[in-house]
């Protein structure tokens, strides 16, 4: 019984410290995963919460998990591990079984699961900690309850500030696909032979008051007495999906510039504003002289954003705004502002508003890719 309680302690604890290690890592990400859920249950209201339980619920596995595994206030740890696990297992069902979003998010954007996976593994992870929970009187104290409590107390606050490190100078670890190195026209590319996502697309036709649905076999085409109405596509088996599938740059004119800006071989700096009243007027304001400063150094600046044109409208300074989903911009930064730098299509740097280089450090990079 105590090698199994040993195994328990070890399996518990790993997996809650790397869950709230990576939430932890990308705060920013898991209250954007709040953000789905407000939204997917009608709790819009609740949206302003979705920072501070991000911060909380990493907060709280990471210190059960410490707990559990290193011995210090263990029943106090086992305690913790249980109540999360009360709350998150018949959760994660109603998830796998509505399904309103495809990846709980319970390990961040380092590994992604399926809601019937997430349910999965929290059974055995529950299955653990009871046996846990029921032996927790056999428990004894490493050291004095004093002690202990200092050491958790410490690993807190250490862990929060890990939080908010990452909040403002963007995660240590960056597992979004836009990350350094990567060259984005290659990570959209769909090699040939996978499997592609496969529909279901049905068409509704009226004829004498009547309305029926047909398939791509057998709508009547040719059968002018039917009155086409509506068409549905459903997807029913999902393909491969390239790590970038939905970037798209688009001027204020309407203009498609992705491939522009992609095949550019010189310097091209992002600023990235999903929302553009989100953010700090005097961190706009800096991001706009640099801006100016770029552009008066040969190197292209845009300015991506998911604001509507009249918001856009407000901005009338010289600078190139342009359009894109808003799930991108999130995907691609976590900041607002953020700034990425690429050369010939390849990302070369990433800021946040917090600590992006001087502007003449942008022109050293100029200098640097000039023809000798």
């Amino acid at each position: 019984m105590k090698i199994l309680r040993s195994v328990c302690r070890i399996v518990i604890g790993l997996v809650f410290i790397f869950s709230g290690t990576v939430k932890a890592i990308d705060p920013l990400g898991s209250s954007y995963k709040f953000h789905d859920y407000f939204h997917a249950f009608n709790l819009g209201v609740l949206n302003w919460l979705s920072l501070p339980l991000a911060i909380i619920l990493c907060t709280a596995e990471f210190i059960s998990g410490f707990s559990v595994l290193t011995g210090l206030r263990l029943k106090t740890g086992i305690w913790g591990v249980m109540i999360l696990m009360v709350i998150f297992t018949p959760l994660t069902f109603i998830l796998a079984l509505t399904n309103p979003v495809s990846d709980c998010g319970c390990f961040g954007d380092a590994i992604h699961l399926t809601n019937w996976q997430t349910f999965g593994k929290n059974i055995i992870l529950i299955a653990l900690a009871a046996i846990l929970f029921f032996n927790r009187k056999q428990i004894k104290n490493l050291f004095s309850t004093f002690t202990e409590w200092v050491i958790i107390s410490v690993t807190i606050l250490l862990f929060i500030l890990f939080s908010f490190y990452n909040l403002r100078y963007l995660p240590v670890l960056d597992f979004l696909p836009y990350k350094t190195d990567v060259k984005i026209a290659d990570k959209m590319i769909v090699p040939e032979g996978v499997m592609v996502d496969e529909y279901k697309t049905t068409f509704t036709y009226e004829k004498s008051g009547v309305r029926k649905e047909f398939d791509l076999n057998n709508y009547p085409a040719n059968d002018t007495a039917w009155k086409f109405v509506d068409q549905k596509s459903v997807i029913i088996k999902k393909g491969y999906q390239p790590p970038i599938h939905d970037f798209i740059i688009t001027s204020v004119d309407g203009e498609d510039i992705t491939q522009k800006v992609l095949s550019n071989p010189g310097l091209s700096l992002f600023m990235v504003s999903g929302k553009l009243t989100d953010a700090g007027k005097k961190m706009m304001l800096t991001g706009f002289e640099l801006g100016k400063y770029c552009k008066e150094n040969g190197i292209d600046f845009y300015i991506l954003t998911a604001s509507g044109a009249e918001e856009v409208k407000r901005y009338d300074n010289g600078l190139l705004f342009c359009t894109v989903d808003e799930t991108t911009l999130k995907t691609m930064i976590r900041a607002n502002p953020g700034y990425i730098l690429l050369k010939d299509g390849s990302i070369i740097g990433k800021w946040s508003w917090a600590n992006v280089p001087e502007r003449e450090w942008f022109k050293q990079q100029v200098e640097a890719v000039l023809p000798k």
